[in-house]
């Protein structure tokens, strides 16, 4: 199916381009959002008789996509989830998610504009690109923790696997003291009980009991 292109649209073509789509992603996708017309005359004729205002319009927002761009690029948000001590998600971050996110703190953003390859299925940081416009593209991350304590430490550059082996040293370091402890007061008694030998010999004691 050919249509005319009103707008840039990646790895397609730029706008004004005739290209052949599928048809049902022609329907269900370019069509649909106005993004392309069917090519036949008509259409073709009228796009011709509009360029000019389609191209100031499309200058205008991607001027505005620009400046939402420049503050909103190298973002990062937190997305609180529960997850297993692997660092697997019970469940997964979405697109909806991440324009919720970003919606939050004070930005505007549709899920629709939100890219990811998958969902999100653990914990870290993930970077997501954000489509502003045809031409326009800025990147955020996702910081996804099961407390905003842990969200801080992932910020900082410790992994979810580098915090889990710093949780069980910080254990096994906590163990190793209380055996320490443990054997520091068996040989206190040892040396008490020495100690009482040397004052109460057993001689001493068959003297008293005779």
């Amino acid at each position: 199916m050919q249509v005319i292109l009103l707008e840039r649209v990646a790895k397609l073509g730029q706008m004004g381009e005739v290209v052949d789509v599928k048809a049902g992603y022609a329907r269900n996708y370019l069509l649909r959002q106005g993004k392309a017309l069917t090519a036949s005359k008509e259409n073709i004729a009228n796009f011709e008789d509009q360029k000019a205002q389609l191209e100031a319009r499309n200058l205008e927002t991607k001027k505005e996509a620009e400046s939402l761009a420049a503050n909103l690029d190298g973002q990062q948000f937190v997305v609180i989830r529960q997850a297993a001590d692997s660092g697997a998600l019970y469940g997964s971050v979405t697109t909806r998610d991440a324009a919720d996110a970003a919606t939050e703190n004070g930005f505007s953003v549709d899920r629709k504009q939100v890219s990811l390859t998958s969902p999100i299925k653990e914990l870290g940081l993930h970077e997501v690109i954000v489509s502003l416009h045809p031409e326009v593209e800025a990147t955020v991350v996702l910081n996804v923790a099961r407390s905003p304590e842990e969200a801080e430490l992932q910020a900082s550059g410790k992994s979810i696997q580098e915090l889990a082996a710093e949780e069980e040293a910080a254990a096994d370091y906590e163990i190793a003291e209380l055996f320490d402890d443990i054997g520091a007061a068996a040989s206190d008694d040892e040396d008490l009980a020495e100690t009482v030998e040397e004052v109460l010999p057993e001689d001493a004691d068959e003297d008293d009991k005779a």
